[in-house]
Formats: C-alpha cells, sequence, structure tokens
C-alpha cells in the first residue's frame, strides 16, 4: 500500500512541474506577442511621423513614400514577433 502511494505521489508531482512549465511557455509567448505588436506600432508611428513632416514641407511624394516605409518595417515587425511567439510555444 505504501508503495502505491509513493508511485502516486511521484506521478502528482511530475504532472503538476509539467503543467506549471507549459504556462510559463504560454506567458513567455505571449509577451513576444505583445512585443513583437507594440514594436510594430512604433515603427508605424516613425513612418506616419516623416511623412507628416515631408508633407509639411511640400514633398507629396517622399510623404507617401515615408508612410509606406513604415508600414512594412511595422509588418516586419509583427512577423518577427509571431515568429518568436511560436518559437516560445514549441520551447
Amino acid at each position: 500500500m505504501r508503495r502505491y502511494m509513493i508511485v502516486a505521489m511521484a506521478f502528482l508531482f511530475v504532472f503538476v512541474g509539467v503543467q506549471r512549465f507549459a504556462h510559463a511557455d504560454e506567458i513567455k509567448a505571449k509577451i513576444e506577442e505583445m512585443k513583437g505588436e507594440g514594436n510594430a506600432k512604433v515603427e508605424n508611428a516613425k513612418g506616419e511621423a516623416k511623412a507628416l513632416s515631408e508633407e509639411a514641407q511640400g514633398n507629396k511624394v517622399k510623404g507617401a513614400m515615408e508612410r509606406t516605409k513604415g508600414k512594412t518595417k511595422a509588418a516586419g515587425e509583427r512577423i518577427k514577433g509571431t515568429a518568436k511567439q511560436l518559437k516560445a510555444k514549441t520551447e
């Protein structure tokens, strides 16, 4: 009877440890996703600021180009964040 109790307790400790480890990976993945989204917003804001600056100087074409560059960099940051999120989930 004592042997069964020891096996049951060992199984319980292993199960709880694995569950905590899985929960930590989910938190890390969510943090990576949030960092990627934050970086994307920053890049988008930089592009918009440069575009407004160029448009204020009268360069509408260059302003549109800066806005597009900002959106492209923002998309790249979102992709990086998603990749890091998936990597964190699989670790």
